[in-house]
């Protein structure tokens, strides 16, 4: 039975024709959205060719031409060492980058696979995804260049809550962090100007630390904007409790303030499950790392730990130490990265989280609503952490 085409609407809106003559990729048949993405918009596309991801690039922090080739050439670079990876394909003449009507494109090799939360691995392959990004580290240091000509879009310090795995699928939408009159800012300490200019030079340069005076000052404002919503809702009880009780947190811990941090090198920069794809053939290690939009400079064991935090946290708002401990410890053979790297590295994630209010911004501040789902857990994550510090700290650094 012959595929019915593309919806008009995704075939009106996009340039096909002219982007699919550039990669000489024939016809297009169907043209599906692949979830929402707030930085850049994916499809699945399949054509009298074959099966492609196409993902259109507009997004101003990461959509410019130059940092598009520059992640395209690390991903090419990473498949060449083996990395699981899906380098975009090269049109006719030879760029990997089309600009149509003032967009970006690149058009990938479609992957079949699905998602795979933490809960979901088993301790082998928690051991082998920690294994796997340390890798990932280990060969960006060999494939990237010493100096960063532009700086790198600040991490995510929570991307949405993994839903039940989906097979097919090649990107998902990863709330971040992003300047801008529309966005809230980056959680605080994850980024620095000095430090994206050069790996080498950054190393002992780090980043600064979230101030927790900033952070009781807008503690103040989101408790007037939840008191002003109207009508008051279950939500706004939580956030207020949430508020409150973080408030209580930072005055008995200010004084745990991290310095500076330490040494930094090429990320991934959202390395988290809706970026890691599986397949039921190949269960025991991932067959494809995507969206590498946020690749930059930024501290290797704090994307580690970040990562970890993600794929680990449970729904009530714990993490799942003994998998942790997995993923940890095969991270540390396999990127050279020593205890204490790793405690300092969870030291400044736990105090970003305890100053990050991203979820609650996005609710007050944009009327944006995507994010609140994983707000339960996430504030109950901080709170836990606080108390399970040590705990926490011996299952990253043992």
């Amino acid at each position: 039975m012959p595929r019915s085409p593309a919806p008009p609407s995704v075939l009106h809106t996009l340039p096909l024709g002219p982007l699919l003559e550039r990669y000489a990729a024939g016809s297009a048949l169907t043209c599906e959205p692949v979830g929402e993405g707030l930085l850049n918009r994916g499809y699945r596309l399949s054509t009298t060719r074959g099966r492609y991801f196409l993902k259109h690039h507009f997004d101003p922090e990461t959509a410019a031409p130059a940092a598009i080739v520059r992640q395209h050439r690390a991903t090419q670079h990473l498949a060449d060492l083996g990395v699981p990876v899906a380098p975009p394909l090269a049109g006719r003449d030879g760029h990997t980058v089309a600009v149509v009507g003032g967009h970006a494109y690149a058009l990938h090799p479609w992957i079949d696979g699905r998602h795979r939360h933490g809960g979901q691995l088993t301790p082998g392959q928690c051991g082998r995804l920690g294994a796997l990004l340390g890798v990932v580290h280990a060969s960006l240091e060999r494939v990237m260049p010493a100096r960063q000509p532009e700086a790198p879009a600040p991490p995510p310090s929570s991307p949405p809550p993994p839903s039940s795995p989906s097979s097919s699928a090649r990107e998902r939408p990863a709330p971040a962090h992003r300047h801008g009159p529309d966005r809230p800012p980056s959680a605080p300490g994850t980024e620095s100007t000095e430090a994206s200019r050069s790996p080498r030079a950054a190393e002992s340069l780090g980043s600064e630390s979230a101030d927790p005076v900033a952070t009781f000052a807008l503690i103040e404002v989101l408790l007037d904007r939840v008191r002003r919503h109207r009508p008051a809702d279950a939500f706004d009880a939580l956030a207020r409790h949430r508020l409150l009780e973080r408030r209580e947190l930072l005055e008995r811990h200010a004084r745990r303030r991290p310095p500076r941090g330490g040494s930094v090198g090429w990320v991934h920069g959202d390395f988290h499950p809706f970026n890691v794809l599986y397949r039921d053939d190949v269960p025991e290690v991932p067959v494809a790392i995507l969206d590498w939009d946020r690749l930059g400079v930024q501290s290797r064991a704090e994307e580690a730990v970040r990562a970890a935090v993600i794929f680990f946290v449970r729904p009530v708002g714990t993490l799942d130490l003994a998998r942790v401990r997995s993923y940890a410890r095969a991270y540390r053979r396999s990127s050279g990265a020593g205890p204490a790297e790793l405690a300092a590295a969870v030291h400044r994630v736990w105090w970003e989280r305890l100053n990050d209010f991203w979820m609650l911004r996005w609710h007050y501040e944009r009327g944006d609503t995507r994010a609140d789902p994983q707000f339960p857990a996430a504030s109950a994550l901080v709170v836990w952490w606080t108390r399970e510090y040590d705990a926490v700290c011996e299952a990253f650094a043992e």
